[in-house]
């Protein structure tokens, strides 16, 4: 999908409208002399024009550009419609979504000063520039969807070996897959039924981390068995270990059902990946699926460098 830019603005001070300029230049700390610009996630401010008529209708007046604060206008997409991790680009500039609407800063908004409302927080978004260049209206900007990838492992020598039926990885598939079309997201998913196998285990896993997956999943082994290994094998494999994830997991249930904290389970992020380690039972990947999904949000904009406070 393809967005006209119909105007550039910029301000020089937060909470002020931004007035129409010939040109505005993007680099790596968003837009020089703009208020807004500096090391942070919300570099650059984009609304459209389908928002401006929505909020004329309500009002009964019409807005200049620039008038909500933003720093390019633009027609041919409502842009809320969009989700962190997407992208704006064209031959020489890329951005990246990073925030959908904001606070209303209520009394310090001009807008909102003068109406008692403002589209704004509700439907502008925000990006911060990847790759810079100059912008002027008439210029084009393609949107391009991010397509998220995740990898499911199942450990389980008799799922390999066709005893039965794995029912674990493809209930983690499943509840993942509908978290991401909740969330208004494209996903694609990676599964893999192994043996219990360390090598083939951590080879899994590098590849999984090399090719990007955003999350992954691996079922089974998280036990104290003589076949148990799955977090002695992924924990070397972490850059950072998030602890807390599955403490809290295992004291939830476990308080009613103390076997529940027998589990090893363990959770961290590789590289550009994060990995939770589950039991392999279908109830256990519920359990753990169900806590651990709610905060995907968060950790997506953590590693993103994201201040989502």
């Amino acid at each position: 999908m393809e967005l006209e830019i119909i105007s550039v603005n910029i301000s020089e001070k937060k909470g002020e409208i931004k007035l129409p300029v010939e040109t505005i230049k993007l680099t790596p700390e968003g837009i020089p002399g703009d208020a807004h610009a500096g090391k942070w996630h919300r570099q650059v401010s984009l609304l459209g024009k389908e928002s401006f008529e929505k909020f004329s209708a309500i009002t009964g007046r019409e807005f200049k550009w620039g008038e909500f604060a933003e720093n390019i206008t633009t027609k041919g997409m409502v842009l809320n419609e969009m989700m962190p991790g997407d992208q704006l680009m064209n031959d020489t500039i890329q951005m990246e979504v990073t925030q959908i609407g904001k606070k209303c800063h209520g009394d310090g908004c001009a807008i909102f000063r003068d109406t008692g409302a403002c589209i704004m927080p509700k439907e502008g978004i925000f990006a911060r520039v990847l790759k810079g260049g100059e912008m002027r209206v008439g210029d084009k900007l393609t949107y391009k969807k991010k397509i998220w990838s995740a990898g499911v492992i199942t450990l389980s020598d008799r799922a390999y070996e066709g005893e039965y039926k794995d029912l674990s990885g493809p209930l983690a598939e499943e509840l993942i897959g509908k978290w991401f079309c909740e969330t208004k997201r494209s996903i694609s998913c990676d599964y893999k039924l192994l043996p219990d196998n360390p090598q083939m285990l951590e080879t899994e896993i590098r590849r999984m981390v090399s090719e990007g997956h955003e999350i992954i999943i691996t079922t089974g082994g998280t036990g104290i068995g003589p076949r148990d290994f799955t977090p002695d094998v992924v924990k070397p494999l972490l850059d950072k270990e998030i602890p807390g994830i599955m403490d809290y997991i295992r004291l939830k249930y476990g308080a009613e059902k103390p076997n529940a904290l027998l589990s090893r389970s363990i959770a961290g992020v590789s590289g550009k990946s994060l990995i939770f380690v589950l039991p392999g039972s279908v109830k256990a990947v519920k359990e753990y699926m169900s806590e651990i999904l709610p905060m995907l949000n968060h950790l997506f904009a953590m590693m993103s460098g994201i201040d989502s406070h």
